[in-house]
């Protein structure tokens, strides 16, 4: 009865304007910061240490904004997952960048996309699903209910996913092989013995070394991508950019030096509220022994 339920509110909510879900995930944010301690509690501590914003007025007002932009990431997916695609792609206001991805495809390389839970990756994935093949990472989320909208959602147009496991990652490297893009969360926390230790703004965080060891193998591009949500359900703002790496040097630290230049365009939009800080099950936190 839940999971029926929850379905039929997200295929209603699907219904709305984006401009009204937007408006309905800052009360959604605030809300759940209000009601959730332990949300509310990891928002901040994520918030406060980047150091984005040292002054304490400037850090209330990023924080409240935030706590909206959160929510708007919650409900705008019934809009994002269900409205037709072309209406998807007419929300995007603007593309900055697009021009690597040719340089790519005219050199027959792969692409390996790399987004960030920042803005919408779920708009990002669908741009680019209606304009060339695209194999996504994807983990189950935990809510049983959500799969199979999160699949329907993510797999149309040329857009398709492969699961976070070794099977998946063989179908995302005959991917590059031939010539197609993938797309990874980069600061999605890897499992056991699938990642580093590394800085982000400035506090250890197991990142994944996948991104690395597959642009490696198959000398793909890389390129960091996002969509900016723009202001009162106006759209979104697609932003790519080259990512160069030596594979001299740690990639995984690389990739979070990139990662903290684009946040840093739009600190509000990134998810605070993510535990990029966990530690895995098996993993050893690092020591100064």
């Amino acid at each position: 009865m839940t999971s029926f339920l929850f379905t039929t509110l997200f295929r209603l909510l699907s219904r709305l304007p984006l401009r009204i879900l937007h408006g309905l995930g800052g009360l959604l944010g605030r809300v759940t910061y209000a009601l959730s301690k332990p949300y509310a509690r990891r928002t901040e501590e994520n918030l406060r240490l980047s150091n984005l914003s040292k002054d304490g007025a400037a850090y209330q007002v990023l924080l409240a904004q935030t706590i909206a932009e959160a929510g708007k990431g919650i409900t705008e997916l019934p809009w994002v997952w269900r409205s037709p695609l072309d209406q998807v792609r007419s929300k995007v206001r603007s593309v900055q960048g697009w021009e690597h991805v040719e340089a790519a495809q005219a050199a027959g390389r792969g692409i390996i996309f790399l987004t960030p839970h920042w803005g919408s990756f779920e708009v990002f994935g669908l741009y680019v699903g209606q304009r060339m093949p695209l194999t996504n990472l994807y983990r189950a989320p935990k809510q049983a209910w959500l799969e199979p909208l999160m699949r329907q959602g993510r797999q149309r147009g040329l857009a398709k996913l492969a699961p976070a496991d070794v099977g998946g990652v063989r179908i995302l490297y005959k991917a590059l092989k031939r010539g197609e893009a993938i797309g990874l969360l980069p600061d999605q926390v890897p499992g056991n013995g699938e990642g580093e230790w590394v800085d982000f703004f400035n506090r250890p965080a197991y990142t994944m070394t996948l991104s690395g060891r597959l642009a490696q193998s198959s000398g793909a591009a890389v390129l960091l991508a996002c969509a900016e949500r723009l202001s009162q359900g106006r759209g979104y703002a697609i932003r790519i950019a080259p990512l160069e790496l030596d594979f001299t040097q740690s990639v995984p630290r690389q990739i979070n030096l990139a990662l903290e230049r684009i946040i840093a365009i739009a600190p509000a939009q990134y998810l605070w509220s993510y535990n990029r800080y966990k530690v895995p099950g098996g993993v050893a936190f690092p020591t100064n022994d």
